[in-house]
């Protein structure tokens, strides 16, 4: 059996573990106040740039990002985070059982913008009841993003510029840092985040270590008594020199760096193999994660051979899965999975692509309307420009519809922020299927191509029975 599920599949290094065993004898000071703790923050501030900055040592995600949210908000305060956010998606209600709410924002391949979140905060701020809602307090981002996608450091610095303004502190979950640092093409380096963030961490269960995150403070005195709150939230280990003796290893002569983009290499193997095997990605990833649209068939009998992780269903034939490569992949791994997967039926036998003249786009809220008053039925298609989903999605929404029956229009949310918020529309990919006017379904980010399919049959039916009555 192969296990590609995750990233955290294997134990850990062979240099952390010689070094554990090494020191195993060794007497030292509890609470992460030895020698290698004090080495491995040292070594830390160094690679970020940051010589005043504070680090902490926990033991898993999910962890810290409770302890983190919850010493940064005061009780009235909620977290501003994707909607596909790790937080909100896939941490059982954590941040909600600590007290604070998570506030989901629209997103596109995993991002969020700084634009969306000026937009959330002044539409809070401009409410007259605000006082009765939950008010934003902390900006969470994950990079890697939960979809494999990255930050630009352009990004960042917009995303920061908001935060400061509205005096809000921005924290990123770098659970996979370490592969989001030696993907191809990245402008965004460990220094940057620490110019850019107030707090985020360094993912070392995911990189390399048998368990660890390193938290980096930024600003001093951030969050008074963090050491404190990580006691009280049951996150302080008592032995922390495990931890330190982790980190300072993983940040010894670039081992971190080297591990990861090892992982960056095989994934770039992987997706070359898939392609040329005839499959879709789903996402165009530059990290360790590989997103790949299989038939359910083609699952089924991979899964008894090769452990993978469920993204979405895609439509009743297809399904989207997870590949994910770590710093202890080989290439024979790689061959291995590859060989095991059957070459794929070539997509394009099975979803037709709108012609260009059949899909309208709309340019202005004028334009809208008079495309809403042509006909009865009609699909409108929200997407924006960098959202690879919205890409795989509209091939398949077109392949459901029937050009001479119902007409489709594509509006891009980047362009033409004005039309998505005259339709309450803030996330991508966004269907609305309307008659007459009216909205008769709304389908967003996790499009459900099977209600899409039975409401146009619907409603195709109602257009046949309505032009037939016609003198």
């Amino acid at each position: 059996m192969q296990y590609f599920e995750s990233d955290y599949m294997e134990g850990a290094h062979p240099l952390i573990l010689q070094r554990l065993l090494e020191t195993n004898m060794e007497k030292t000071p509890g609470y992460g106040t030895d020698k290698y703790s004090r080495s491995a923050r040292e070594k830390i501030r160094r690679a970020c740039g940051c010589p005043e900055a504070e680090v902490y040592f926990m033991v898993g995600g999910t962890q810290t990002n409770a302890t983190v949210i919850n010493s940064l908000l005061h009780a009235y305060e909620g977290v501003l985070a994707a909607d596909t956010g790790h937080i909100n998606v896939h941490e059982a209600g954590t941040i909600e059982a600590g007290g604070h709410k998570v506030l989901t924002l629209g997103q596109t391949s995993g991002k969020i913008s700084a634009q969306t979140v000026a937009k959330y905060i002044g539409l809070f701020n401009s409410d007259v009841n605000n006082e009765h809602m939950v008010r934003p307090g902390l900006v969470y981002i994950s990079h890697p993003t939960e979809y494999g996608t990255l930050y630009t450091k352009a990004e960042l610095e917009q995303l920061r510029a908001v935060c400061q303004e509205y005096k809000m502190p921005l924290f990123l979950d770098g659970a996979r840092l370490g592969y989001g640092l030696t993907a191809e093409g990245t402008d965004v380096t460990l220094e940057v985040i620490a110019d850019n963030c107030d707090v985020f961490y360094i993912g070392g269960t995911k990189v390399g270590a048998l368990f660890g995150e390193a938290v980096v403070i930024t600003k001093p005195n951030l969050i008074p008594h963090f050491f404190t709150m990580i006691k009280q939230h049951g996150a302080l280990l008592a032995k922390g020199r495990l931890l330190g003796i982790q980190f300072d290893t993983l940040f010894t002569d670039d081992l971190y760096k080297r591990i990861s983009k090892h992982a960056i290499h095989m994934a770039e193997k992987l997706k070359k193999g898939l392609v040329e095997k005839g499959y879709r990605l789903y996402f165009e990833s530059p990290t360790n994660q590989q997103f790949v649209v299989l038939e359910n068939e083609e699952m089924e009998r991979l899964s008894k051979k090769v452990s993978f992780g469920f993204w979405e269903s895609l439509d009743s034939n297809h399904t989207v899965v997870r590949f994910a490569t770590s710093w202890a992949t080989q290439e024979n791994d790689i061959e291995e999975l590859l060989k095991n997967l059957h070459p794929a039926v070539t997509m394009g036998q099975e979803i037709t692509i709108m012609k260009s003249e059949e899909a309208i786009s709309i340019g202005s809220e004028e334009q809208l309307e008079q495309f809403m008053a042509q006909g009865e039925t009609a699909v409108l298609y929200f997407s924006s420009e960098g959202c690879n989903v919205c890409q795989a999605v509209f091939p398949k929404l077109t392949n459901l519809i029937h050009p001479r029956l119902i007409r489709t229009a594509k509006i891009n949310i980047d362009e033409h922020p004005e039309i998505a918020g005259q339709l309450l529309v803030f996330t991508v990919p966004t269907v609305l299927i309307m008659y007459e006017g009216k909205e008769i379904l709304r389908e967003s980010r996790f499009i459900d191509f099977q209600r899409v399919k039975r409401t146009l049959n619907f409603l195709e039916e109602a257009d046949r029975a309505h032009s037939s009555n016609r003198p």
